[in-house]
């Protein structure tokens, strides 16, 4: 293998593959990443073997081949070249790949691309297409209410599925549930529902950049996979085992209160309340008051800690329905007013020991619901 590259190119096709490396693996081969020549670009791979990303740079080659060098060694010196290119040029009887840019050369010893697991080469004839900013926006609202608990794989998950032309993202962690909605551009012949790894939806969206108009998802059949494809990268992913847990049964299908307020109003005072809520267990009351029907009302954000002291902060609010007192972890509310795009959002609830829906205003394809906090 003798292949030239731009030094920024190959600096940003390492950054892009390099979170899919393994950093703890008995397989010395998963700490490398796989440069191999493919059909006049640069093929780069990483793998933990459940989570594989591959990228394609451009590149002029002078001989074909492959090989594997050791992911954070290349990375880190390519982040040091003097030059604007690089050359790369590979004994394959040592596997010792010659790394030369202006006055600096480095021989980084490698393994044979031999020994890397293979990754899928799927066929994206049938691939649905999903628009870049719509899917990024729907991780963003979903992925971070997935468990990070490993006793419940399942709930480390996002539920994904496609029936006609809708895709919906699902998540919940016990005390939480994220659900997003949005519309495809055709609809899709069958329906489809996985189970996909919160953390590889998460490097999707890191991977996937605004400038591109589609992602295209493909599951081959019986390989318990998930491939996505955009522009010049590609990520593949164990689907997670499992049946999600009803979600719907969730929702409350009805109120008895419900709060209109302004989202940045409401964020502020969480962000306040939770330097004072962090030192205990995390809790946040909402005193909801009413003024008489549909008049201007307020909530009460307050928080208490027996070490720091305790935060209140009134938020102007319009009030359909009951005054009522509840309590939620403040960390929740703030994480979902931070995905929150509407500049106003409603929190819809029952009584303090029910779930609390917040949903924007004017936007029907989120809700977030909260389990509620005791009120000690």
């Amino acid at each position: 293998m003798k292949v030239t590259v731009l030094q920024e190119n190959l600096a940003r096709g390492l950054s892009t593959v390099s979170r899919a490396v393994s950093p703890r693996s008995t397989l010395p081969v998963l700490a490398n990443i796989l440069i191999a020549t493919d059909e006049g670009r640069l093929r780069l791979s990483a793998t933990n073997l459940e989570l594989g990303i591959t990228c394609w740079i451009g590149a002029k080659i002078e001989e074909e081949g492959s090989t594997t060098v050791p992911s954070r060694t290349l990375s880190d010196l390519v982040g040091t070249m003097p030059d604007p290119q690089v050359s790369l040029t590979l004994n394959a009887q040592t596997q010792t790949l010659n790394v030369r840019s202006g006055s600096s050369t480095n021989d980084i010893k490698g393994i044979d691309a031999q020994e890397f697991p293979p990754l899928p080469v799927p066929d994206f004839d049938d691939a649905i297409l999903i628009n870049v900013s719509d899917f990024k926006e729907m991780i963003q609202q979903v992925a971070f209410a997935a468990s990070t608990d490993e006793a419940r794989p399942v709930l480390m998950g996002v539920l994904v599925t496609v029936e006609k032309d809708l895709v919906t993202m699902a998540a919940a962690d016990g005390f939480r549930l994220s659900v997003r909605k949005a519309a495809l551009s055709s609809s899709v012949p069958t329906s489809v529902s996985a189970i996909i790894p919160a953390r590889a939806l998460n490097e999707l969206a890191r991977i996937a950049s605004d400038g591109e108009q589609m992602i295209q998802m493909v599951l081959p059949k019986g390989r318990g996979q998930v491939v996505f494809r955009v522009k010049d990268a590609e990520l593949v992913s164990q689907l997670i085992d499992g049946t999600f847990p009803d979600y719907q049964q969730i929702i409350p299908r009805s109120y008895k209160s419900r709060t209109l307020v302004s989202t940045a109003s409401l964020l502020k005072a969480c962000r306040q309340a939770e330097i004072f809520a962090r030192e205990g267990s995390n809790v946040v009351r909402l005193n909801i008051k009413t003024n008489g029907e549909m008049q201007p009302g307020e909530v009460e954000i307050s928080a208490h800690s027996e070490e720091t002291g305790s935060n209140e902060t009134l938020v102007e609010a319009t009030v359909d329905g009951i005054p009522l007192l509840i309590a939620f972890n403040v960390r929740y509310l703030r994480e979902v007013l931070e995905v929150i795009k509407s500049p106003n959002v409603a929190i819809e609830t029952s009584a303090q020991n029910a779930p609390g829906v917040v949903r924007p205003v004017g936007d029907d394809h989120f809700l977030h619901v909260i389990m509620p906090m005791h009120l000690g």
